[in-house]
């Protein structure tokens, strides 16, 4: 295909999917956005809303801001870090990658404008992902890290030397004191990770929990391309019983708020209800005809794609349903495939 023919095809598909996304990206930020633009004039991608952006990185890339008191946050714009400083040192939270040296020039500022300590004496992770964690290694070899048991056997696991394995874990719960001050950190579950933890700052009504609700934005691929969509999806009423007036959600460049998190609430809620009315009214022809009807042949292609996500246990609460499959019209047979598919907590659509 020629290059100019090309170029048109990914500016169409790109103004496609911004036009597809306009409705959406309202509802979740509140906002009316800009009237369409006419054919001869259309961008190829929709306007971010104001509301969704955070504040601008300075000339090496960063931002540093206070949350409260002596809690900071970090941000390039599309990844968050907080940190903590304290009359023995400082408490980083996460090492995105993205970010890398400037995480110690952001808390050099800010300990030098303070007259504190700029020395990072702990490292909490949030949870084992390279994109969050990356950039650890960067502060040596004395500094204690925290996090999950899980997260200690994810990291063992992956065997990088950019993420080096917690020194300290915890199991459910765990309060960390360092120089006077408290963090409280909790499991409560698998979400986006099986080790992603709520990370509160009791005396700063601040709330960490990463990768979850993005403020201003809506969750991508699959829930931000977590391991447990049931999970993140009940991750918000989890995190709205903690009292915080702040809200660090690892990615994008503004903090958050309750009434982001209300709005996220919402925003789940509501796309749960049009799926369920879209499995309630969707004509599943088309996929059964693969099958000639033959429902449990189709189970049984479904099942067998399915063999990373440790189905079995699934696919048999459902055996006696399918077993007798015949006497089901293809629409039932259907829903049935997508209740599978919701208690594995994958995907978006069935894929034969």
């Amino acid at each position: 295909m020629p290059s100019t023919s090309a170029t048109n095809r990914r500016s169409f598909l790109a103004r496609g999917a911004a036009l597809a996304a306009v409705p959406t990206i309202a509802t979740l930020v509140g906002e009316a956005l800009a009237e369409p633009a006419s054919a001869d004039t259309l961008p190829d991608y929709a306007p971010i809303p104001p509301s969704a952006l955070g504040p601008a990185v300075n000339a090496q890339g960063y931002f540093v801001g206070r949350v409260q008191k002596n809690l900071y946050w970090v941000t390039d714009g599309s990844y968050q870090a907080a940190f903590l400083t304290t009359k023995e040192g400082v408490v980083l939270f996460d090492a995105p990658p993205s970010i890398g040296h400037n995480l110690q020039r952001a808390i050099d500022e800010i300990a030098s404008a303070n007259g504190v300590s700029n020395k990072v004496t702990h490292i909490v992770y949030s949870h084992h992902h390279a994109d969050h964690l990356g950039a650890s290694a960067l502060f040596g070899r004395n500094v204690v890290r925290v996090g999950h048991i899980e997260t200690k056997r994810l990291l063992a696991r992956d065997n990088d030397p950019a993420r080096p394995v917690p020194d300290l874990t915890f199991q459910t719960h765990h309060r960390l004191l360092v120089g006077g001050e408290r963090i409280d950190l909790a499991w409560h579950g698998t979400n986006h990770t099986p080790d992603n933890s709520y990370i509160h700052f009791p005396d700063h009504d601040t709330l960490m929990l990463v990768d979850v609700n993005l403020p201003g934005w809506v969750p991508f691929d699959s829930f931000n391309i977590n391991e447990d969509v049931p999970g993140s999806i009940a991750a918000p009423a989890k995190a709205m019983a903690y009292p915080w007036k702040h809200y660090i959600g690892g990615h994008m460049g503004r903090l958050g708020t309750r009434d982001d998190m209300v709005v996220y609430q919402q925003y789940v809620t509501d796309l749960i209800d049009g799926v369920k009315k879209a499995l309630a009214t969707v004509d599943p022809t088309p996929f059964f005809t693969r099958y000639g009807n033959n429902v449990w042949a189709a189970v049984k292609t479904y099942q067998a794609a399915q063999v990373d996500y440790a189905a079995a246990p699934v696919i048999a609460k459902y055996t006696g349903v399918l077993a007798a499959a015949d006497v089901y019209t293809a629409s039932t047979a259907f829903i049935i495939l997508e209740s599978i598919r919701l208690d594995l907590g994958i995907g978006s659509q069935i894929h034969p």
